[in-house]
């Protein structure tokens, strides 16, 4: 892909024009995925005003992790959880109430992801909406993000009525066969269907995809744009591709930051109210790569401090060198980029 160094200012914000009014077409959002330097810097700037008309307290939010079980179902072609070679563990109902109870008292946190790999087993998802029962019953002010793949309505229902006020279901890309490709376990159509049984339920739901996947064309990009933007999400997001150790993708080159970077500003001009994550991916092929996703709109920052350190290495997303951030260098980071952390949230009612 031909990048863009510098282009005249008056073309580049009648192309974010463009886009902020939806008249606007493939090459238009193409154009603006190439530009860097001056070009790229306006193009961020127009996210933060857009990030600025909801968010006008400046306020980024910080979640905590707690990766709850290694056991996936799906056998994805870029990933290497559930790798056959891997110790798998879950983490059980009693440690995990635990877990979240220091969290919220020792480290204030007030947003708590939940995050597993795909597993639909009953007796896992029903140990998960105990732990989610107990902890909202002590902790009625944490909000519970629910991260563990493809569901069955009930279940989705389930841990809904304990407590779960959100849901990452990542879509990873919007075209059909694309996803079918990096995902040879999972159909499209199923995907679909669970993003819309989590609104159907009242979920606050959040979706993604992964820029540079194999396969993956500039129009894939805006269509993504167009696909993310019509769900009217809570939560949206961008991440840059990483090819797992041991995976099929292993060899492939990684995605670029930079058209990562556009695309996440793209992301929050098209969703100016979204929670927007900047993600370790960035920060992993990119130094202060966290920072700028900040800088390109995003407003949510995560910890991976919830789950236990005898356990992250069962837990390598894409390797065991994945960059795990701390708090003081998301706490640099926010601050650095105008920001500050939000305050707790408050109490939100428990449906019957």
């Amino acid at each position: 892909m031909a990048t863009i160094d510098s282009i005249e200012v008056d073309t580049i914000h009648a192309i974010i024009s463009d886009i902020e009014s939806g008249d606007y077409d493939s090459e238009t959002v193409k154009r603006a995925l190439r530009v860097r330097g001056i070009s790229q810097q306006h193009l961020f700037a127009s996210a933060r005003q857009a990030r600025l008309t909801s968010f006008p307290d400046d306020r980024a939010e910080i979640r905590s992790v707690i990766e709850i079980s290694n056991i996936c179902k799906q056998r994805c072609n870029y990933c290497n959880i559930g790798c056959d070679e891997t110790k798998k563990y879950v983490i059980p109902t009693a440690d995990l109430v635990e877990i979240a109870s220091f969290l919220y008292r020792e480290r204030n946190r007030r947003v708590l992801l939940l995050q597993a790999g795909e597993n639909r087993d009953a007796r896992f998802v029903d140990g998960v909406i105990r732990a989610c029962s107990l902890i909202k019953d002590r902790m009625p002010d944490l909000q519970l993000i629910g991260c563990i793949g493809n569901l069955s309505f009930d279940q989705y229902r389930d841990l809904k009525k304990a407590g779960v006020d959100r849901y990452l279901l990542k879509i990873e890309a919007s075209r059909p066969s694309l996803y079918e490709s990096v995902k040879p376990n999972d159909t499209w159509m199923d995907r679909h269907r669970c993003l819309e049984q989590l609104a159907e339920l009242e979920f606050k739901v959040g979706s993604g995809i992964i820029v540079g996947l194999p396969g993956q064309t500039e129009e894939d990009l805006v269509d993504d744009l167009n696909f993310l933007s019509g769900l009217y999400l809570d939560m949206v997001s961008a991440s840059v591709f990483i090819p797992g150790l041991n995976t099929a993708y292993e060899l492939m080159p990684t995605g670029d930051v930079e058209t990562t970077l556009n695309f996440m500003a793209l992301l929050r001009i098209k969703n100016p109210a979204a929670l927007i994550p900047t993600t370790s991916s960035l920060e992993k092929l990119k130094a202060d790569g966290q920072y700028l996703g900040l800088m390109a709109g995003a407003n949510t920052v995560t910890i991976h401090d919830g789950t236990p350190q005898e356990l992250q290495h069962l837990f390598p997303i894409y390797d065991q060198k994945r960059f795990r951030p701390n708090d003081h260098h998301l706490c640099e980071i926010v601050e650095r980029a105008g920001l500050r952390l939000m305050d707790p949230s408050p109490v939100e009612s428990r449906p019957e």
